[in-house]
């Protein structure tokens, strides 16, 4: 069975003030083409179809072109489990209507557990499909009160999904989790994806999903295995925040044959504007070529610059962002502390330059400084005037 594992599409997602629907229907074009190149069996979208509960009605509009051409008119079901920005019950509601059209979405977590069963040349696949659940709501709905953290939460509904599943058949799991090698801390390093608890750990045992043939996570936006090559995370289809500017963004193409024996390959996507960073002085940026992708920039300067995001934006018409990149290096030790009440202001600005920048101001800034200060004392003795 060919399964193409993808997540964490965020439609409607927001960076920096920039709908991503249109970049996000570019990117989704080239998924519905890899379809048409690699025809497989079974789509799966392990979470966070929207990038919250409440999305935009263009992101709305988007997901379901996009459901209605693969189910209905390609012919090929579809396995999607709500992740921790869905609203569950939102994703959850007509899908056991549309369950008879090969669209299988689950928004919710149930006591009752049944897995979706699909049908290749070698037999019977069994899909467990777990949305995202705080452990309060498993706590619930499992009645068990020992449950007090997302490692509990999981290891419970896996302990109840074992109750019933078939071990004579290949079995896939589907869930939207914080999954690491030994359920160790570990930091998300993606800054567009919330955490999934504040003040308690959110981390899972990879452990827990050695009873399944292939585990299909969403979540962490870095395609990556955990533990074994048979648990992983496909990643998000594009790059929504600075920290993944260096992540190659696609989706896994997974074989799954007739021992339950995996192979995988990830399949790039090339995004209409890439997101990345520019790094240099002002001057030097603005004789680079000029391009559309979306910057990130950070100035070397150690001058004040004038309107930096209006020069930026004659090369780089879709920067996000400008920053000024503090170039620190080591302090001379002659450089002491100065007593500010006994100094001059020049002083004082020579001090608490070296100590934000990490070098002495040369003449062009300490004149400048002179110039932006007498203008002040200017205006405030006018002022008094």
């Amino acid at each position: 069975m060919k399964i193409f594992h993808t997540a964490d599409w965020h439609l409607g997602k927001l960076v920096q003030g920039v709908y991503m629907t249109e970049d996000q229907h570019y990117i989704l074009q080239q998924f519905m083409l890899a379809i048409d190149e690699e025809k497989p069996d079974v789509i799966i979208i392990a979470g966070d179809l929207y990038d919250r509960s409440m999305p935009p009605i263009e992101a709305v509009n988007l997901l379901n072109d996009i459901f209605a051409e693969i189910v209905l008119e390609k012919k090929i079901p579809v396995l999607a489990v709500a992740g921790n920005h869905d609203s569950a019950g939102r994703l959850n509601f007509g899908s056991s209507l549309m369950s008879d059209s090969g669209l299988h979405i689950k928004g919710q977590f149930t006591k009752d557990h049944a897995p979706i069963v699909l049908h290749d040349e070698d037999g019977e696949v069994h899909f467990h499909l777990v949305p995202y659940a705080e452990p309060a709501s498993v706590r619930t709905i499992l009645e068990d009160d020992s449950i007090r953290s997302h490692q509990d939460a999981m290891e419970k509904i896996i302990d109840h999904i074992a109750q019933c599943m078939d071990t004579t058949k290949r079995n896939v799991f589907v869930g939207h989790a914080f999954v690491t090698k030994y359920g160790e801390e570990e930091v998300n390093t993606s800054d567009s994806e919330r955490p999934l608890s504040i003040g308690g750990s959110d981390c899972i045992n990879a452990t827990l999903f050695k009873p399944f043939n292939y585990t299909a996570l969403g979540h962490l936006h870095k395609a990556h295995f955990v533990l074994n090559e048979t648990i992983r995370y496909a990643g998000s289809p594009l790059k929504y925040s600075l920290s993944e500017h260096l992540h190659e963004k696609g989706f896994l193409i997974v074989e799954l044959d007739t021992q339950g024996e995996i192979t995988v390959t990830k399949r790039k996507l090339i995004a209409r504007r890439d997101l990345r960073v520019v790094e240099g002085l002002m001057d030097d940026l603005l004789q680079l070529p000029p391009s559309d992708d979306y910057v990130f920039v950070r100035l070397t300067d150690t001058t004040s610059v004038a309107s930096p995001m209006e020069r930026i934006r004659t090369v780089f018409p879709h920067a996000m962002h400008v920053e000024r990149k503090v170039i620190r290096q080591e302090i001379p030790h002659e450089i002491q502390a100065i007593e500010t009440e006994k100094v001059e202001d020049i002083d004082l600005f020579r001090s608490f330059f070296t100590e934000i920048i990490g070098i002495q101001p040369d003449q062009d800034t300490e004149r400048l400084f002179t110039e932006m200060l007498q203008e002040l004392l200017d205006e405030e003795r006018e002022t008094v005037k």
